[in-house]
């Protein structure tokens, strides 16, 4: 009979994350600098809308924006989940395994050597910085995984050592990357450090469709797995589990899913902390249920953020990254006030 109640409850909750989601997808289309109607969105949506400003704008320039802030949303929200079940902490985030960091400091790399760099590659200016925001968190990853791996397997306390150690040395290069820049260098670093997804177009919405569907698609197979984790890696191992493999395939798919969010977006803050926590207040620590939730509450709160972002000082944009961390940070204290528990009941 409990479990029946609980079952419905979680059903409950996970069908309104899925109304939610597209009401949010349609706001994100409507509202702007130039505001459109509901059903003038909708028509364009549907292909019944004739070529006009309205079709333009949405189709060119916020339909990408759009579908990019759910699937990065969606990647931060089903990262956070599986970083705080391999660390059976609910307040993990994945930035501790060093890959948020390290991305930062690979696009402020490739900002400061970019004259250069774009004679090199041949590459635009945004392709460039993310292609080295994606190295810088690739080899982060690559580090703490090295740093945290012996003989007798990887451990999941020295991965997290590691992590704040490269974390550090990370943001003390883009640091001195900031302070020997010159002006204009200083202040793309800042933005892309802030997040922001001004810079969407449909390349990228398919390079987030490629490596993040990737990531979307294979976590979710992973809950019964991260389930038997939290009781322990010895009792999983007891349940048949082989934890090293395990271990090594999550942490794979956080790094790809943070590096390609990052690179795509720049660093957007507290969606990977403070969603998965609160989908877990609400339906519980079954990652079955705790992963998709998770994913459907990323993406909307970010497009959520993004539409305040475009539209509270508008025409000025405000980073995204701002609004998701003033929007998160006080409602995840009011939580933290009403719940002194930390860890993942």
């Amino acid at each position: 009979m409990i479990a029946a109640s609980v079952n419905r409850g979680r059903q409950r909750i996970l069908i309104s994350l899925g109304l939610a989601l597209p009401v949010s997808f349609v706001l994100a289309l409507a509202l702007g600098t130039i505001s459109i109607p509901w059903h003038e969105t909708l028509a364009v949506l549907s292909g019944n809308s004739d070529a006009s400003r309205a079709s333009l704008v949405i189709e060119q320039i916020r339909l990408p924006r759009a579908i990019l802030a759910a699937l990065v949303g969606a990647i931060l929200g089903v990262t956070g989940a599986t970083t705080q079940g391999l660390f059976r902490n609910a307040l993990a985030d994945p930035s501790l395994i060093g890959v948020t960091s390290g991305a930062s400091a690979g696009a402020a790399l490739a900002i400061f050597f970019a004259g250069e760099l774009l004679i090199l590659t041949g590459l635009s200016g945004l392709g460039l910085v993310s292609l080295g925001a994606f190295i810088g968190g690739a080899l982060a990853v690559i580090i703490v995984y090295t740093l945290a791996t012996n003989q007798h397997g990887t451990s999941v306390a020295t991965m997290l050592l590691a992590g704040i150690a490269i974390t550090a040395l990370a943001t003390s290069l883009t640091s001195l990357l900031e302070f020997f820049g010159d002006d204009e260098m200083l202040r793309r670093i800042t933005i892309w450090r802030m997040g922001g997804l001004d810079g969407a177009n449909y390349q990228r919405v398919w390079a987030a469709i490629v490596g993040g569907g990737l990531v979307l698609l294979s976590l979710p197979r992973f809950a019964t797995a991260l389930n038997a984790l939290l009781l322990g890696e010895s009792e999983a191992r007891h349940l048949g589990l082989s934890v090293q493999k395990i271990k090594i395939q999550l942490i794979l798919l956080v790094a790809l899913g943070v590096g390609v969010s990052v690179a795509l977006a720049g660093t957007i803050a507290f969606i990977g902390l403070v969603v998965p926590h609160i989908v877990r207040l609400l339906i519980g620590p079954d990652h079955r249920y705790l992963l998709p939730a998770s994913a459907i509450g990323g993406a909307t709160l970010l497009l959520l953020s993004d539409t305040v972002a475009r539209t509270v000082l508008s025409p000025i944009e405000l980073p995204v990254g701002l609004i998701t961390a003033l929007l998160g940070a006080p409602f995840f204290i009011s939580l933290l006030r009403h719940r002194r528990d930390y860890g993942m009941r």
